[in-house]
């Protein structure tokens, strides 16, 4: 596989920005920029990473001009998303990415979603939807995109934050023009 071309822009969906501030860190001359639904996360991201650039924006309707970039990642973020909305927030990678543009997606594997209502001491809502690889590189596939690859493994028990579940990941690009 040859190198993508991320130059018109690498959107990252960012929670905190951890991810989004690596990202630029490479040093790759990558446009970087990062968004989250939750404007605290925003916030905070802003806060721990003050020279980027992230704004609060949902995947479901991205304020980008189509085919405007070379990459997306969406690390653990299509969780929050409903089966019945997957599709949308599909569509709408495939609108913003450019002709052999890569979206990457990280994931919690299972068939049910885990919701929880307390979390570090704090009462929440919180629902996490897991899914199937090939469930999702099927809806990819309906959304236009052609899959590269699709990778399953089992949880990480080990260090501070034990996962809960097998983690996949799925990697799809938009295909060039023919």
């Amino acid at each position: 596989m040859t190198t993508p071309d991320l130059s018109p822009g690498f959107l990252h969906a960012s929670g905190t920005g951890r991810v989004t501030g690596f990202l630029h860190g490479l040093g790759r001359g990558l446009d970087v920029f990062g968004i989250d639904l939750s404007p605290q996360m925003v916030a905070v991201a802003r806060q721990e990473h003050p020279g980027l650039r992230f704004e609060v924006g949902s995947m479901l309707a991205l304020d980008l001009p189509d085919a405007s970039l070379g990459g997306l990642l969406a690390r653990y973020s299509t969780i929050h998303v409903p089966d019945e909305e997957l599709p949308r927030a599909f569509a709408e990678f495939h609108r913003v990415l450019a002709p052999g543009g890569y979206v990457q997606l990280g994931f919690q594997v299972g068939d049910e979603p885990l919701r929880m209502t307390e979390a570090w001491g704090l009462e929440v809502s919180l629902v996490f939807h897991r899914r199937q690889p090939e469930r999702v590189a099927g809806l990819l596939r309906e959304a236009g995109l052609e899959v590269v690859s699709r990778v399953w493994r089992e949880r990480e028990t080990d260090g501070p934050f034990p996962e809960r579940a097998p983690q996949g990941f799925v990697l799809a690009r938009v295909p060039h023009a023919v």
